[in-house]
């Protein structure tokens, strides 16, 4: 039986402006990579709502979870809580459960619990919250769909709080030998080998180091025995140099 799929939405104009690096992306896969769930799509788009729904609609429809981040704060370009309530055609509003945590944070930190940051407690009917213990706004889960923050601490805790809730598959493992020779040399044997064995990835990434090429083949799956079956013929075909 295949592991479960995932696919992550990253919200944000700053993104697709280059003024933020997204590295939340490549935080959750190798956090899914160890529960056993494969990140199989990733997408980023703008803040604006059609192109989220859009985007959600078919992502969650494809795969068994969603996870995105970004859009969920206090000011009014954060319109990610809006569109997932579109994209599932419910209503959203201020929930008490969300408020009373955030109002209960301002309190001890001496600060107004303001309409800007009531924005943060608006939650889709019918969603669970995900708990955020950096700064207590919550993310939230709606069908197979988990919403996160943008930041990156913010967005790991919340991935910490959800991941026990999920049922993975076999950890996806991996194996790799680095060879000293360039991709058009290693392609043809490499090929025929993947090709024997079906059930596992392999991929080649070249490198060049100090002037010289070689190549990094990696072979991933989730059968511990047959990765090293096919290791040791890979190693086999090109002994070292």
């Amino acid at each position: 039986m295949s592991n479960p799929t995932a696919a992550m939405l990253v919200i944000g104009d700053e993104i697709l402006s280059g003024r933020t690096r997204d590295g939340n992306t490549h935080y959750l896969a190798g956090e899914l990579t160890r529960h056993g769930i494969t990140l199989a799509e990733a997408r980023v788009v703008p803040d604006a709502q059609p192109r989220i729904v859009a985007a959600l609609n078919d992502l969650r429809s494809a795969h068994d979870h969603v996870f995105t981040s970004g859009g969920i704060g206090p000011t009014h370009d954060d319109i990610t809580a809006d569109a997932i309530a579109a994209a599932f055609g419910v209503t959203i509003g201020i929930r008490a459960d969300a408020a009373a945590l955030l109002q209960a944070h301002y309190d001890r930190s001496g600060l107004p619990f303001n309409e800007a940051r009531q924005r943060m407690a608006r939650i889709p009917d019918g969603a669970t919250l995900i708990e955020n213990p950096v700064s207590i706004a919550p993310g939230f889960t709606i069908g197979n769909v988990h919403v996160m923050a943008g930041v990156p601490n913010i967005f790991q805790a919340m991935v910490a709080s959800v991941l026990p809730t999920l049922t993975g598959g076999a950890p996806l493992l991996s194996q790799s030998l680095r060879v000293n020779r360039g991709e058009g040399e290693i392609a043809g044997p490499f090929g025929a080998l993947a090709a024997e064995y079906p059930d596992l990835s392999m991929g080649s990434y070249p490198f060049q180091l100090n002037g010289a090429h070689g190549t990094n083949l990696v072979i991933r799956g989730t059968d511990a025995a047959q990765i090293s079956a096919a290791m040791t013929r890979l190693a086999a075909l090109f002994p070292a140099q």
